[in-house]
């Protein structure tokens, strides 16, 4: 795989439609829309400014590893998740992924646009040869576990610990 490809190669920019709502992997161009979007999921994280995500965000589309998907609708990103597909030496050889950065814009959500771009990612999981796809998140809000449960995702499947920067 070659640096910057989105893995798998696939016939062309745009993934999916949905009425006025296209789904794509994201490009340099994208990421004042992103900035804006990832308000959403963070609001009380500091923001990040352009000059300061300009680098960041060419390694993340740059790396051959990961594909951030979005949903645009009428030129605005209104939807989001990152996809990492990482090489492995188990399971036979076959990949695995993850999701991550779930974000839908706060006006635009219950329209189906977050099960859209999960379901974009797992499409591309799939026809890469994952041999699973997994999704943590920090919410217990039950309404956003049954979010998940309905894209494709299964809860309590594995024990999720985590290590943070002290």
């Amino acid at each position: 795989m070659r640096p910057g490809a989105w893995y798998p190669p696939v016939s062309g920019p745009i993934l999916a439609t949905m009425h006025d709502i296209i789904i794509r992997p994201a490009t340099d161009g994208d990421l004042h829309g992103m900035l804006e979007l990832y308000r959403h999921l963070n609001p009380d994280d500091p923001p990040v400014g352009p000059a300061a995500a300009a680098a960041p965000w060419s390694s993340l589309l740059r790396s051959g590893l990961t594909t951030v998907l979005v949903a645009e609708e009428n030129g605005r990103l209104v939807s989001s998740c990152t996809l990492v597909m990482v090489p492995n030496l188990t399971r036979g050889g076959m990949s695995y992924a993850l999701v991550e950065n779930v974000v839908t814009h706060a006006g635009h959500r219950r329209r189906g646009l977050g099960h859209r771009v999960l379901a974009a990612a797992l499409d591309a999981a799939w026809a890469a040869n994952c041999y699973k796809v997994m999704l943590a998140t920090g919410s217990t809000q039950e309404a956003t576990l049954r979010f998940y449960e309905t894209a494709g995702f299964e809860r309590g499947g594995k024990t999720f610990f985590q290590a943070r920067r002290p």
